[in-house]
């Protein structure tokens, strides 16, 4: 299964992350106007667009420039290091809004729903199976997406297109889970602009208001085709460390 990062579609680089505090708060703001451009120009209310930060392998102290810019919602791959230095952030910054956008392990369904406000990686019924009885459990419902794999790409998560309507039906009849949206990432090799319409036709079709697209190579092409969350890291924190 292929890492499903926002450096999708770019070079996956060595540098130590982060970059400076100056550097972080800079591409921050060019972000968040390339995103107000983007919404406008497509006739479109910028407040509409939501930013989602992706943090993931940028130390505490690498996300706190973010957050001293007012930045509140911040997206993370990886179940447990989103543990080791998100409680102490949030405690810190409460109305911190944190997205799961990496892919999630049935046996991690736990500590997700106990962490994390939006899940995006909804995509397989033994999952929808294993977030509803946590969520019956600790009694905390994130947001729950689901991950769309509009390339049919067979090293990538997501349900094919195809299926999407019987996991959706599952999720909500079987188990109860209330859906809020679509999440994907189209192929690296790919024009993205016909993943994210397939992406925002599927979602009209079941009324889902939430559509998690776009990623900071392509994230204008995903707000002309209807994004309500874009997931944007290297143009914020710069290349990130490979994981080790």
């Amino acid at each position: 299964m292929t890492d499903q990062s926002d450096t999708a579609h770019s070079p996956t680089l060595d540098d130590k992350p982060p970059v400076g505090e100056a550097d972080v708060a800079a591409g921050l703001a060019e972000v968040r106007a390339q995103i107000r451009r983007a919404a406008e120009d497509n006739e479109r209310d910028p407040g509409g667009v939501h930013l989602v930060a992706v943090s993931k392998t940028v130390p505490a102290e690498g996300i706190l420039p973010a957050l001293a810019a007012g930045q509140r919602l911040f997206g993370e791959n990886y179940v447990q290091e989103s543990k080791a230095k998100w409680p102490a952030l949030k405690t810190r910054f409460p109305d911190v809004e944190l997205h799961l956008v990496g892919p999630l392990q049935s046996n991690k369904a736990r500590e997700a729903v106990e962490l994390f406000d939006v899940i995006h990686s909804l995509d397989r019924l033994s999952l929808a199976a294993a977030l509803a009885k946590e969520i019956e459990r600790i009694g905390r419902a994130p947001k729950l997406l689901i991950q769309v794999n509009t390339g049919d790409e067979a090293q990538k998560a997501g349900v094919a297109p195809g299926q999407v309507d019987v996991l959706l039906s599952e999720c909500r009849e079987t188990h109860g889970l209330a859906i809020h949206g679509l999440m994907c990432i189209p192929p690296a090799e790919d024009p993205p602009s016909p993943h994210f319409a397939l992406l925002a036709r599927i979602a009209e079709r079941h009324g889902l208001s939430m559509l998690s697209m776009g990623m900071s190579a392509d994230f204008p092409a995903a707000i002309q085709m209807g994004a309500t969350h874009v997931r944007v890291g290297t143009a914020i924190f710069g290349r990130r460390a490979k994981r080790g």
